[in-house]
């Protein structure tokens, strides 16, 4: 059977096992050039060393990075902190543009509950239609985040952000982790393209980010989208690479840090 252009797209980013270790970088829109991404350059060397699978940049960052090693997945949706409506996600890009970035997807961010979500829901319907027109894979960053939701990490609410993005089209859903192995599988059981969990903020420590990597992998998640909590290590690479053998080789915490001689106590953020 002749490959399809979205499943050649698709194996650029997830492995044989059907995972994918993916590596934000979209954060310089939202809110500047911090810590770990002023030489972005530096960093995607960085985490394709480390066995990433594939990053997440805006339109000029693709242009300016060598993705060879790498899936390179285009995020259209932006917003700056310094704006009234930080949470309302604008298209800043196009699928037709992403194609002739050589990108292997894109990424839409859609803040399930907010003010503003039916703008973001009918922006996405349109970016899926041209999606479908260049076989183009889109993943669909779906956050619980509006003035009715007090937990973002609930099961109630990531569920239905998971089912949302599912039922609109969306071949990937990224979104929040519930906090535990069971309800987790009850959102990955729900929907029926690859989940990738968030990383979220920046965490206390290595085991803390490891555990959650683990857990997403037990509850059946299809891989990990981790930013800060890569780009701000000390050693991007090591952390890069740790992920990965939870992801790919089926490591327990512990054991990716002893394999990458790191200790579980060692904070994340640069000394």
């Amino acid at each position: 059977m002749m490959e399809s252009g979205k499943t050649r797209r698709l194996g650029r980013i997830f492995r044989d096992d059907g995972r994918a270790v993916i590596v934000p970088m979209d954060h310089g829109v939202s809110v500047g050039p911090i810590e770990g991404l002023s030489d972005i350059r530096k960093t995607v060397n960085h985490v394709a060393k480390g066995g990433a699978d594939a990053i997440l940049v805006h339109a000029g960052l693709a242009k300016t990075v060598d993705t060879t090693e790498l899936g390179l997945i285009l995020h259209l949706s932006g917003a700056t902190r310094l704006t009234n409506e930080p949470n309302w996600k604008m298209q800043l890009c196009t699928v037709k543009e992403a194609v002739r970035l050589g990108a292997d997807a894109v990424s839409v961010h859609i803040n399930v509950g907010s003010e503003h979500e039916q703008d973001m829901l009918d922006n996405f319907s349109r970016i899926l239609d041209e999606c479908d027109d260049y076989s183009m894979p889109l993943l669909a960053m779906m956050y619980p985040r509006g003035p009715k939701i007090s937990d973002e990490h609930s099961y109630e609410v990531v569920s239905h952000a998971a089912r949302l993005g599912y039922e609109l089209g969306a071949d990937i859903v990224k979104t929040n982790y519930t906090g535990d192995v069971e309800s987790f599988r009850g959102v990955v059981n729900s929907v029926r393209v690859p989940i990738l969990v968030a990383g979220g903020p920046k965490a206390n420590n290595v085991s803390e980010c490891l555990r959650l990597v683990y857990e997403s992998i037990k509850a059946g998640a299809a891989g990990v989208s981790i930013g800060r909590n890569v780009f701000q290590h000390k050693d991007p690479s090591m952390m890069t690479q740790a992920i990965s053998e939870i992801v790919h080789n089926h490591a327990n915490p512990e054991n990716a840090l002893s394999t990458n001689g790191e200790k579980s106590e060692t904070v994340l953020a640069r000394t």
